[in-house]
């Protein structure tokens, strides 16, 4: 039996995790899933790593679970992790603070459209066929399709294919806002990592505040995510790194910040 991995690699500030089940189209089993919180664990544990970027080995992104294996195991909650890890798909548990870049190529289903509706920038390739297809194996999606799919596209767009489980294609994926860029057929790892290296260049501190305010709009409402802004506010002006950004300013040259 061929056990779900995923790789890491860390270049400068950035981590980068790939999914290694290339053998089962990288279906998440529950190794794969335990070991993939892991490594996003790692990543958020770590103040050196500013970026995470997260590929797949061979030809396809994921053909999402591996419900041989984890059927039985779904009513326990496959999706729990341990207290400290975090969720990778952001259903409850602990919830990353940092960025994450995804790329996806080939095939994109079920978990893994959910795991890149939680990331923060998503590169395709043109070739990219996505699907949420828990509808036809008897269950639903329950990874945050049912919220993030339907935020993302709106409520008309988004139901004919969470409750049919159509596939559709990257062209199809942009225009449902699903997407960040669409790039050309073996150049999405590349690409994704471009991004990340162009997020390590910001302040560690003022990304980190960006994503929580911007989580905070999207999951408490405007009103809340305002009267909160003041709170990450306040200690970035404090910081060391604002300090930086205003000497990198006038001296005309890129900040070396230090997440201090």
């Amino acid at each position: 039996m061929s056990l779900g991995k995923v790789s890491r690699e860390i270049k400068d500030h950035i981590m980068l995790i790939g999914l290694d089940r290339v053998a089962k189209r990288n279906a998440f089993d529950s190794h794969m899933i335990a070991d993939l919180s892991l490594a996003l664990t790692e990543y958020e544990n770590n103040p050196e790593l500013r970026c995470a970027v997260i590929f797949a080995h061979g030809d396809h992104f994921t053909a999402g679970l591996d419900l041989v294996e984890l059927q039985p195991k779904i009513p326990q909650g496959i999706f729990s992790f341990e207290e400290g890890q975090i969720n990778p798909w952001g259903v409850g548990g602990r919830h990353r603070t940092k960025p994450v870049v995804v790329a996806v190529q080939g095939i994109c289903y079920t978990a893994g459209v959910e795991l890149m509706l939680n990331a923060d920038v998503v590169v395709a390739s043109e070739d990219t066929i996505f699907g949420q297809l828990e509808v036809l194996r008897g269950i639903m999606p329950f990874g945050g399709a049912t919220v993030r799919f339907v935020q993302a596209a709106g409520w008309q767009k988004a139901m004919p294919y969470l409750l049919t489980g159509k596939t559709f294609d990257t062209q199809k994926a942009n225009e449902l806002n699903l997407l960040s860029e669409v790039v050309a057929k073996g150049t999405e790892l590349n690409r994704a990592i471009e991004i990340a290296q162009e997020i390590c260049i910001a302040a560690p501190l003022a990304v980190q505040a960006l994503l929580a305010s911007a989580t905070d709009g999207v999951i408490l409402g405007q009103t809340v995510a305002f009267e909160k802004m003041d709170n990450y506010l306040k200690p970035l002006f404090e910081s060391e790194d604002a300090q930086e950004g205003v000497r990198a300013m006038l001296e005309r040259r890129l900040p070396q910040f230090k997440g201090k």
